[in-house]
C-alpha cells in the first residue's frame, strides 16, 4: 500500500525531534567530573608544593644514621701538677666493620641456598632455614680465621652475640678480639691491609702508673651506656653510641662532669638494608675532658700506704694553713688498673670479701679513745673549769664512779698528782675522768661540736658517713630513750662509750688545734695560690695554748717515762730539729670474732709540726684484729704518722727549726 507523503514526514520529524534536546543528567556529571578532577589537582599540588618538606624530612630519617663516640676523660695529677696518678692509655682491639661486608654476605647466603638445594632436604623445611645468619657467621669467621692465623690464636665467632650486633649496631664496629697486647698489636699492624674491613680499632681506657696507690681517694669508672654529644646535629636521628664511662666513686665521680670528655658524632646516609654510604655527611670529634690537679703528694700517700700494710686502717695527712689533704690512705685497698676497662668477678669478688670497698678515713667511725682528751681539754679551759696549774686529782690508779671501778688503762698503775700538761703527756685517764665529771658532759659535747666533730667534714668526696656521735644527755635521750649517768660521762672524757669519729675529722682537728682554730675544711684539689684558711680562734690564753701544745710535746718525747709515745724519741723515729706535738689513743670495742667474745683495740695516734710552727698534721687510726691483744696508739698508729712526718720533712731538704720551748711540765 503506498505511504502518503504526509506520513512520510511526520515519521522522520518525530525521530530528528527525538535527538535534539539536552540531557540535564550529563550535564550535572561534567560538574561533578571537574570538581573531582579539580580536588585531585590540588591535593597533588598542595603534596608536591605544601608537604615537600615534610616527606624530605621523613626521608632523611629513614636515610641516615649517627654514630656518636665518646670523649677520653681528663687526666687526675699530684699537687706538683706533673706526677700523673690517672691518665688514659690506647686499647687496641681488633675489628670487623660489617657494614661494609654486603656483597661478601649477599654472595655466601647465594652459596649456602644452592647448596643446601643440591642436596635432599625438602623444600618446605628450607623455609625456616636462617640463611643470612648463616652467611654473616662464615664470613665473620673467615676474616678472624685471618688474625688467628697471624696470631697463633683458634678464636671461634659467637653467633648470638654477631647476630645481636648485626641487628642492633650495625654501623659501630664488632670486636673480634679484644685488647691486644703489645707484641700482637705490632704483628697485626704488620700484617692486615691498609683497606680492609678488618682493622686494629684504638680506644682509650683508664690508667693508673701506680696501681692501688690512692685508690679510695681517686675513685674507679664504670660503663656508661647512654652518653650524649652536643650542639650537634640528629637528635632524631637512628643512633648508634659506643659505650663511654661514668665515674663510680672518689674524685671519678665527685667531678665526672668536669672530667668527662666532650664526645664526637658522625652522620652517614645508609642503604635501604641499613648500610652505610660514604663519605660522611657530617662528623665531629671527640674531645678529651678537662684534667684536676689533686692535693696529693705521692710520696707521702705511697709511704703511708707501705707504712700501714696489711693492716686494717687509714692514714690522712693535712697542709695545715689551707686544709688541703696531703695523703689518705685506707687499708685494705684494691688495685685500679684491674678496674678498668670492666672489672671481672674474679677481682670484685676479692674486693668485697676482703671489705676493700670501704675507705676508712671517711667512711668508719670510729671511738677516738685518749686523742679525744685534747679536745675535753680545751673544753675545760675555756670553761674555767680548770687553770693549766690546777692539780685535779690523785692518781692511784683506780677511781669508783657509782658502783662501778675505773682503772687507769695506760699500762702503768698510777701517775699521782698530776697538771694538765703532764696529764697529757702520760695520758692519765683518772686525771680526765676527774676532769670530765667536774664539767659536765653537756661542755665537753658543746666543744666538740664547736670543732664540727659532730658532722661531715665535706670534702670532695663521696659515701662520707653521718655515723659520727657526740653524745650528751640530750643526745642519749633522743636516739635511745635512756638517762645519762656519770659513767657516760667519764667515758666521754676518755673519748670511748658513744663517741665516734672519722680519722678524718681527725686530721682536721688536729690542724684546726695547730692554726690556733676550730675548723678545717679538708680539699682534695690543689689550690696553686696555696690560699690559708681561717675560722673562728680556738680561744685560749697564750698560757693555756702552751700548757696544751706542751702537754702534746711532752707525748713524743722522753720527758715522762710514761710518756705514751715516747718510742718516737728514740734514734729510729726521730726527725732531728724537729718537735712533734701528738697525742696517743687506744680505744676498745667489744666484738665476736669466731667462737671467742671479747674487745679489740683502736689504736690512734694525732700529730702536727713543727709543733712551734705548724705545717702538716697526722691522724692514724689502725684496728686491731685479735682479741686481747697488745695493740695501741703509741706502738701501732705513732711509727705510721712517724714515717709519714719524716717523708714530709725530708723532702722539704731545709736546715732544722727552733727547738719547741716547752713549759716546765713539774
Amino acid at each position: 500500500m503506498p505511504v502518503s507523503e504526509t506520513n512520510v514526514s511526520d515519521h522522520s520529524g518525530s525521530l530528528l525531534e527525538s535527538h535534539k534536546g539536552y540531557d540535564p543528567r550529563i550535564i550535572v556529571f561534567y560538574f561533578v567530573l571537574a570538581a573531582m578532577l579539580l580536588t585531585l589537582a590540588g591535593g597533588l599540588a598542595y603534596q608536591q608544593l605544601s608537604q615537600t618538606e615534610t616527606y624530605n624530612e621523613r626521608e632523611r630519617v629513614q636515610s641516615q644514621r649517627r654514630v656518636v663516640l665518646p670523649g677520653p676523660r681528663g687526666n687526675l695529677y699530684a699537687r706538683d701538677g706533673v706526677t700523673l696518678l690517672v691518665g688514659n692509655r690506647p686499647r687496641f682491639s681488633v675489628v670487623l666493620y660489617l657494614d661494609e661486608l654486603k656483597p661478601d654476605f649477599l654472595n655466601e647466603a647465594k652459596i649456602i641456598r644452592r647448596n643446601y638445594s643440591k642436596s635432599d632436604m625438602p623444600k618446605s623445611a628450607m623455609k625456616d632455614i636462617p640463611f643470612s645468619r648463616i652467611a654473616r657467621v662464615s664470613v665473620v669467621q673467615r676474616y678472624l680465621d685471618e688474625v688467628n692465623k697471624i696470631l697463633d690464636r683458634s678464636d671461634k665467632v659467637n653467633g648470638s652475640t654477631l647476630t645481636r650486633h648485626f641487628e642492633e649496631h650495625l654501623l659501630l664496629p664488632y670486636t673480634l678480639i679484644d685488647d691486644l697486647s703489645e707484641n700482637e698489636y705490632a704483628r697485626l699492624i704488620e700484617s692486615l691491609p691498609v683497606r680492609s674491613p678488618l682493622q686494629v680499632y684504638t680506644s682509650s681506657t683508664r690508667h693508673y702508673p701506680y696501681g692501688s696507690a690512692a685508690a679510695h681517694a681517686l675513685g674507679y669508672i664504670g660503663v656508661h651506656e647512654d652518653i650524649s654529644v652536643e650542639d650537634f646535629p640528629g637528635d632524631d636521628l637512628h643512633t648508634f653510641k659506643l659505650k663511654g664511662t661514668i665515674g663510680k666513686d672518689g674524685l671519678e665521680k665527685i667531678f665526672d662532669e668536669h672530667l668527662q670528655g666532650e664526645a664526637g658524632g658522625t652522620i652517614f646516609r645508609v642503604d635501604p638494608s641499613g648500610y652505610k654510604v660514604n663519605p660522611p655527611l657530617a662528623k665531629r670529634l671527640p674531645v678529651q675532658g678537662k684534667s684536676l690537679v689533686t692535693s696529693l703528694d705521692l710520696g707521702l700517700q705511697l709511704t703511708a700506704e707501705e707504712s700501714i700494710g696489711d693492716q686494717v686502717g687509714s692514714a690522712v695527712a693535712i697542709e695545715v694553713r689551707t686544709g688541703e689533704v696531703l695523703a689518705l690512705t685506707s687499708k685494705p685497698d684494691y688495685d685500679l688498673s684491674k678496674m678498668s676497662p670492666r672489672i671481672s668477678e674474679e677481682t670484685w669478688k676479692d674486693i668485697i670479701d676482703r671489705n676493700a670497698l670501704t675507705n676508712h678515713a671517711i667512711g668508719g667511725a670510729y671511738p677516738p679513745g685518749s686523742t679525744f682528751k685534747i679536745l675535753v681539754s680545751i673544753a675545760a679551759l675555756r670553761s674555767g673549769t680548770i687553770a693549766p696549774e690546777d692539780v685535779i686529782s690523785d692518781c692511784v690508779g683506780t677511781l669508783r664512779i657509782g658502783n662501778y671501778v675505773k682503772g687507769c688503762d695506760n699500762g702503768h698503775a698510777r701517775h699521782g698528782e698530776t697538771k694538765l700538761s703532764e696529764a697529757i703527756a702520760v695520758s692519765c685517764d683518772i686525771y680526765y675522768y676527774t676532769l670530765g665529771l667536774k664539767m659536765g658532759a653537756e661542755a665537753i659535747a658543746a666543744e666538740a661540736r664547736r670543732f664540727h666533730l659532730h658532722q661531715r667534714t665535706g670534702i670532695n668526696l663521696p659515701s662520707e658517713t653521718s655515723r659520727m656521735a657526740i653524745p650528751d644527755a640530750e643526745w642519749k635521750m633522743r636516739t635511745r630513750n635512756e638517762k645519762w649517768f656519770p659513767g657516760d660521762t667519764a667515758n666521754v672524757a676518755i673519748g670511748q662509750g658513744d663517741v665516734l669519729v672519722t680519722p678524718l675529722e681527725m686530721a682536721c682537728f688536729a690542724a684546726s688545734v695547730a692554726r690556733d682554730e676550730v675548723y678545717t675544711k679538708p680539699t682534695l684539689l690543689h689550690d696553686p695560690a696555696g690560699k690559708p684558711q681561717h675560722t673562728e680562734r680556738i680561744g685560749l690564753t697564750p698560757v693555756q695554748r702552751a700548757a696544751l701544745i706542751t702537754g702534746m710535746v711532752g707525748c713524743t718525747t722522753p720527758a715522762y717515762a710514761t710518756s705514751t709515745a715516747r718510742n718516737l724519741a728514740s734514734p729510729l723515729y726521730r726527725i732531728p730539729g724537729i718537735s712533734v706535738a701528738g697525742k696517743t689513743g687506744t680505744a676498745q670495742k667489744r666484738v665476736k670474732i669466731g667462737d671467742k667474745i671479747g674487745t679489740i683495740n683502736f689504736a690512734w695516734f694525732i700529730c702536727f709540726a713543727p709543733a712551734e710552727n705548724p705545717e702538716i698534721a697526722v691522724a692514724v687510726m689502725l684496728e686491731g684484729d685479735t682479741i686481747g691483744e697488745s695493740f695501741g696508739g703509741g706502738a701501732n698508729a705513732g711509727p705510721v704518722a712517724n714515717a709519714i712526718l719524716k717523708k714530709y720533712f725530708e723532702k722539704k731538704n731545709r736546715p732544722a727549726s727552733p727547738a719547741f720551748q716547752p713549759f716546765k711540765l713539774n
